[in-house]
């Protein structure tokens, strides 16, 4: 076969797609029903995508609607088909990507937090220190002993991982994380 040959409109030409992963935060509305977060989850799994974060609520008890949201990455293609398959599923009732939702608005991302507690030994000098740089992240005490604290921060993962980073030479025991809560400026809903 000659080597210079253009490739034909066959299918063993395409190029592989060379896009780039994107992180994505997704807001799903469903009805709080069993089994519904298992089929979302299963969607993921089933097709090898990965979730970065995952938080779930009633948000409507009166209506039975739960929020899911989902932090994912993948190519502009993975991310549509992954909209897609999750608008097929029966009990879903609306799927936004509110990074995309973001943009249209002019804005760079859409609100994010998380909290965090996060549990830290300390004693003595280290941990006034602990506390002085707790207070300087804005995190509150929730429990304390004399040898231990627990933390509460809100705030973007960011901050928490800073925070996090910062503890770790303190003593850092445990950590426990919400996942991202998320939702867009402005007056208008999901």
């Amino acid at each position: 076969m000659n080597a210079h040959l253009q490739p034909t409109g066959s299918a063993y030409f395409i190029q592989q797609e060379t896009a780039k992963q994107e992180r994505h935060t997704l807001s799903v509305l469903v009805s709080n029903e069993p089994g519904v977060l298992a089929r979302v989850i299963g969607l993921f799994s089933g097709r090898g995508y990965n979730i970065e974060s995952l938080t779930v609520s009633e948000t409507e008890h009166e209506a039975h609607l739960s929020r899911i949201t989902i932090v994912t990455s993948g190519t502009p293609g993975v991310l549509e088909q992954i909209k897609s398959q999750l608008d097929r599923i029966v009990p879903v009732h609306r799927v936004v990507d509110l990074t995309v939702r973001a943009t249209q608005l002019g804005q760079e991302r859409p609100i994010e937090r998380e909290v965090a507690l996060v549990k830290v030994a300390g004693e003595g000098e280290e941990r006034a220190e602990a506390l002085r740089l707790a207070d300087a992240f804005h995190a509150k005490v929730v429990d304390a002993t004399v040898s231990h604290f627990i933390f509460e921060i809100t705030g973007k993962s960011s901050k928490i991982d800073q925070f996090v980073a910062i503890m770790k030479p303190f003593g850092l025991i445990e950590i426990c994380r919400t996942g991202i809560a998320a939702m867009n400026r402005g007056p208008q809903g999901m």
